[in-house]
């Protein structure tokens, strides 16, 4: 069984933005949005662009490179339905994010 483990603090990531967080020899994106906080792959599987330095509007950030479009909830790709990102449990513990990978 996976465990959870602390990936920042929630000062670390404003609403309505994202940060790349290494875990457990992966590179994520963490993002915090209305309705809590969501970890994908942080590589966009188009051109592998760093999606925690992308755009966030709602649950959709955007590639920085070539502006493909990802639901950070469910992973899924609104440019090429065929392709979907990795999406990891986040939980909260006092000011704590973590992850489980």
């Amino acid at each position: 069984m996976a465990e959870f483990v602390k990936v920042a603090t929630t000062s670390e990531i404003a609403k309505g933005a994202g940060k790349a967080v290494e875990v457990a020899g992966k590179t994520l994106a963490v993002f915090h949005c209305d309705d809590g906080y969501y970890a994908v792959d942080n590589t966009c599987r188009h051109r592998g662009g760093p999606l925690g330095e992308g755009a966030l509007s709602g649950t959709t950030v955007s590639c920085p490179w070539h502006g493909w479009e990802y639901d950070v909830t469910s992973g899924a790709c609104s440019m090429d339905p065929s392709l979907r990102l990795q999406t990891y449990p986040v939980k909260i513990e006092g000011n704590d994010i973590l992850v489980s990978v």
